[in-house]
């Protein structure tokens, strides 16, 4: 005997399906940080030449970022699961966008500030 098609309950457990799979998602992304601020911190100063500090200032600002990916990926997975509960949906805050861009973008021009001044 078929079970009969619940479409309600089944677009409910493909949405909560859905929000693990991005929570998921900013894990990866923490962990490719810290994979970034170790080889960035750790792993290029041993290979160049010069002072170690700005490399180990990048290295450890990708490590903070990663724990702000890995920490916003708990709270908004809680958010959404949250609202899902109450049959409502919400959005990623604007804020928690604009921190996530800015940061990106800062340790962006600071990694090739570093590549273009860095003298051996």
């Amino acid at each position: 005997m078929a079970a009969e098609f619940d479409e309600p309950r089944d677009a409910m457990r493909r949405t909560r399906l859905a929000n693990e799979r991005t929570y998921l998602a900013w894990w990866r992304t923490g962990l490719t940080t810290f994979a970034v601020s170790f080889g960035a911190g750790r792993l290029v100063p041993e290979l160049s030449r010069g002072p170690r500090w700005p490399f180990q200032f990048i290295g450890v600002a990708f490590a903070i970022v990663g724990v702000a990916f890995v920490t916003y990926g708990y709270v908004r997975h809680r958010e959404v699961e949250a609202a899902l509960s109450r049959g409502q949906y919400t959005g990623l805050a604007n804020r928690a966008a604009v921190v996530f861009a800015c940061a990106g973008a800062l340790l962006g021009v600071a990694t090739m500030l570093l590549v273009l001044l860095h003298t051996t």
